[in-house]
């Protein structure tokens, strides 16, 4: 696994919209974000389609091109999704990931940025971080699960641990734009308490199945054989999918090889959760009818839309536990 040069002082970040731009409403929030970006020491430098207040942002050309600046330019260090949105997909086509590969550095983002980190972990072998967007720095006080974030970037590799509790996805901020944690965090582990260890690997479930899956923009059968020993971690962002939709996903991935070597999977908390029709009793019974009653399963973890969320190193081995409700994740750059 190839593991990009971590940011040090003086370290130029690039930040591009290859999904959603920056709108009127999210600017204050983004500038907030840069500022924290700032304070580590680093540079942030712009491309033209960031501050586009469209979904997406720009032209499939546009976005494709100017990610392609970032992936050249000797001097930029990581590359930061400005904020999610849809349409990502459209520039992959565009993409020069031979310059990435030549010049491999980090790149990291949430939700619809999926399409672009997952293709550039599974065919290229180079790490991506699944964490905050470019605008997600955004409160006057950074919560531990942010500092975690800029912690990786630094090189570092905290033991990330199950949060207290956390803000549903339609809930307001507090006024200095902490997270309101109102609710009780939970891992549910579907088959029983467990510990595993493996590749990490996953992002946006909505986006992998219904965007990637059998694209030639993703690799994860040759990405398997090549850490075939040691096995894969699956984690699943889950945005607005019902019990059903999962089930059939994850049929399909299994179906197309993905779960050959899975050694686990996590499951965040979904953003807008839909049972009112479902044919289950709940998504874990989804889960189990899908992956089986002995497979690995965390529900319910601190991964994804609904903070706060731990970050993920794609491609780096990790090792889980799941215990007693709650959980940690342990993560090893080898």
């Amino acid at each position: 696994m190839i593991y990009p040069d971590f940011l040090k002082k003086g370290s130029l970040i690039g930040v591009t919209a290859p999904s959603g731009g920056i709108n009127e409403k999210k600017l204050p929030s983004y500038l907030l974000s840069l500022e924290h970006l700032k304070k580590q020491g680093w540079r942030v430098r712009e491309t033209a389609d960031v501050r586009l207040p469209f979904v997406p942002s720009a032209p499939a050309e546009q976005r494709g091109r100017e990610l392609n600046e970032l992936f050249a330019d000797p001097q930029i260090a990581a590359v930061l999704c400005a904020t999610g949105g849809d349409f990502l997909c459209e520039c992959l086509p565009y993409a020069d990931f031979a310059a990435l590969s030549a010049r491999p550095k980090w790149v990291q983002g949430y939700s619809d940025p999926t399409g672009l980190l997952f293709s550039v972990t599974t065919r290229l072998d180079v790490a991506t971080i699944y964490g905050p967007n470019a605008g997600g720095f955004s409160m006057e006080s950074l919560h531990p699960a942010l500092e975690n974030s800029l912690a990786f970037l630094r090189g570092e590799t905290p033991v990330q641990r199950s949060f207290d509790r956390y803000q549903p996805f339609f809930a307001d901020d507090t006024p200095d734009g902490s997270y309101a944690l109102t609710e009780p965090v939970r891992w549910e582990a579907v088959n029983g308490d467990f510990e595993a260890e493996g590749r990490i690997l996953g992002g946006c479930l909505d986006v992998l199945e219904s965007v990637l899956l059998g694209t030639p923009f993703e690799d994860v059968r040759g990405f398997a054989k090549r850490y075939e020993a040691d096995g894969v971690i699956w984690y699943f962002d889950v945005f607005s999918m019902t019990p059903e939709q999962i089930f059939y996903a994850l049929w399909r991935m299994e179906q197309a090889g993905w779960f050959r070597t899975a050694r686990a999977f996590l499951f965040g908390r979904p953003a807008i959760p839909n049972t009112e029709y479902s044919l289950f009793d709940g998504y874990p019974a989804a889960l189990r009818r899908a992956l089986g009653d002995e497979t690995k399963i965390v529900w319910n973890a601190d991964i994804g839309h609904v903070k706060p969320a731990f970050t993920l190193v794609n491609g780096a081995y990790g090792r889980v536990t799941a215990q007693n409700g709650g959980g940690t994740l342990e993560t090893k750059l080898i």
